[in-house]
């Protein structure tokens, strides 16, 4: 009997027998081999953050750098939208003056 489970990135294939449960694993995305030169304090820390969360140097750095990328994509889209709101005061230049800026009536 053949059972087939889709995940997000993942086409899992899985096969019961008698006594085995046989799960074949096929990734969606093509993964890109890359090299990177660590120093060996570096290094070891990473075999060991590895280690301790059960999961490969590579999957460690793979997963730590997609954090890095949402959170700068994150960064980027609340700055577009920060840019795209209207301004609160209107000013004859490009930055308020002094006194506008210090206007408290004009908060009120």
């Amino acid at each position: 009997m053949a059972e087939q489970v889709r995940w997000p990135r993942l086409f899992l294939d899985v096969r019961y027998t008698e006594t085995v449960l046989h799960c074949f694993c096929v990734m969606r995305t093509k993964l890109r081999n890359i090299t990177i030169t660590l120093d060996e304090t570096l290094a070891r820390w990473a075999r060991i953050e590895a280690a301790r969360k059960d999961t490969s140097v590579s999957r460690l750095l793979a997963d730590l750098l997609r954090a890095q990328m949402a959170g700068e994509e994150e960064y980027d889209r609340a700055m577009q939208e920060a840019l795209a709101r209207e301004p609160f005061f209107k000013s004859n230049g490009p930055y308020l003056t002094r006194e506008e800026a210090h206007d408290r009536e004009r908060l009120r």
